[in-house]
C-alpha cells in the first residue's frame, strides 16, 4: 500500500449532512402491523407527557425497518413471516415475498393456509402478493446484482413497499465468508427502497438457542436494524418440566426481540405459541409465567 500522504485528497462532500438536513428526509416514526398477535405491542416510542416520558406502544414493527427472524428449524420463523405477508397485503400493501427455500407454488398454498386461518378471504389479497422465485433459479439465488436488479423492477411495476426474503441464509449458503457484504447489499437496496422488511436467517445446531447469533455468525444481526429470536425445547427431564411447570414431553416455544435500533422495545423473553391453526402468538413474558405457576 502506498503512502497516503502522496495521494490527492477524495472528499464525498455528498455524504456529509448536518443532523437538520438529515432530519428532514427522516421517516416518520410509526408501525406496521405484523398479524401476529401479541407482537405489535412490543415495540414502542416515548412521548412525553406533564413533563415525563411516557410509553406508547408502536402497534407494529416499524416502518421501513430491516428485520432478521432467526431461530433453529421448527420454531415458526416461515410462519411469522407468512402472517406478516398475508396481514400487510389485507392492509393493501403490496408485498413481494422472495421464496429461497421452497418453489413459488408450495410458497402460494402455504400463504392461502395461513389466509384461512387468519379469516382473510384470500381472493382478496392475491393480487397484493409478488412472489419472486430464487428456489427454482440458481442465477437468482447466486448473483447478488440480478437479484437486486429483479428486486428493482417489482418496486417499480408494483410500488411495493413490504419485503419478506425466506430465508436470508440461502443467499449465502454456500459462501458464508460473504454473508456480512451480502447481507449488508441486500440491507442498504431496502433502505434505498423505502422497504419494510423481513430476513430470515437459520441457525446452525451449535448456536445457542436464544442468541441473535446465525448462520454467518453475527453477520445478519450486527446489520439489520432489529432480530427477534425464536427457540424451542422439548422437556426430556423431570427437572425442567418441573421449571416450566409443563409435562415431560412437552414443547416449550420462546420468544424475544434482540435490539432494535430505530425504536424502544420488550427486552423479555416471552412465551410464544403455535395455534392448532398453524398460527404463532407471542404469550405473556416467562418470569411472569413462572411465578404466576409457582
Amino acid at each position: 500500500m502506498g503512502d497516503f500522504r502522496e495521494r490527492e485528497p477524495q472528499v464525498m462532500k455528498e455524504n456529509v449532512y448536518l443532523l437538520k438536513d438529515a432530519m428532514e428526509k427522516a421517516p416518520r416514526l410509526r408501525g406496521v402491523p405484523t398479524g401476529v398477535k401479541g407482537l405489535d405491542e412490543l415495540f414502542f416510542k416515548v412521548e412525553w407527557e406533564n413533563g415525563k416520558p411516557v410509553r406508547k406502544p408502536l402497534g407494529g414493527i416499524p416502518e421501513y425497518a430491516v428485520i432478521n427472524l432467526t431461530g433453529m428449524p421448527d420454531t415458526g420463523k416461515s410462519l411469522i413471516a407468512e402472517q406478516f405477508t398475508v396481514k400487510q397485503a389485507s392492509l393493501g400493501q403490496k408485498v413481494c415475498f422472495i421464496t429461497v427455500e421452497s418453489p413459488a407454488s408450495f410458497v402460494a398454498a402455504s400463504l392461502r393456509e395461513r389466509a384461512t386461518a387468519m379469516g382473510i378471504e384470500f381472493e382478496k389479497i392475491e393480487n397484493n402478493i409478488i412472489l419472486i422465485d430464487a428456489a427454482s433459479n440458481s442465477r437468482l439465488r447466486d448473483d447478488v446484482p440480478t437479484m437486486l436488479d429483479t428486486l428493482a423492477y417489482v418496486y417499480r411495476t408494483y410500488k411495493a413497499h413490504r419485503t419478506v426474503i425466506d430465508s436470508i441464509t440461502g443467499l449465502f449458503e454456500a459462501k458464508e465468508m460473504l454473508a456480512r457484504s451480502i447481507v449488508r447489499a441486500f440491507f442498504n437496496f431496502m433502505k434505498k427502497w423505502y422497504q419494510t422488511a423481513i430476513f430470515v436467517s437459520q441457525k446452525r445446531s451449535g448456536h445457542e438457542g436464544l442468541s441473535a447469533e446465525a448462520a454467518g455468525g453475527y453477520a445478519v444481526g450486527h446489520i439489520v436494524d432489529s432480530t427477534m429470536v425464536l427457540s424451542k425445547e422439548v422437556i426430556l427431564s423431570e427437572s425442567r418440566a418441573r421449571s416450566y411447570k409443563v409435562d415431560f414431553g412437552d414443547i416449550v416455544r420462546l420468544f424475544r426481540i434482540d435490539g432494535c435500533r430505530m425504536c424502544g422495545h420488550d427486552t423479555k423473553v416471552h412465551l410464544m405459541n403455535i395455534t392448532e391453526l398453524g398460527l404463532v402468538e407471542i404469550g405473556p413474558p416467562l418470569v411472569e409465567v413462572l411465578k404466576r405457576k409457582g
